[in-house]
């Protein structure tokens, strides 16, 4: 399984640790991933998503089918 949410695409970022001496050594962000259960009321059943958090509380505000439908995501 990739890092990647499943919905917004979003990914591992590479940067770096800089220390107080201005040392840089090589470091990589992850996305708070969870997998989560929504209810889609278009398929009338539950779907299983591996998504980041940030996407998790705009689908509880807009709704999984809104959500998908707007950004061009088919459910399965």
């Amino acid at each position: 399984m990739s890092r990647r949410c499943e919905l917004t695409g979003k990914g591992v970022q590479v940067g770096h640790r800089v220390s107080h001496s201005n040392i840089k050594s090589k470091h990589r962000f992850l996305p708070n991933l969870q997998t989560k259960r929504f209810w889609s009321t278009e398929l009338n059943k539950f779907v299983t998503l591996k998504v980041a958090t940030s996407t998790i509380r705009t689908i509880d505000k807009v709704g999984l089918d809104v959500f998908a439908r707007k950004n061009g995501i088919k459910l399965k």
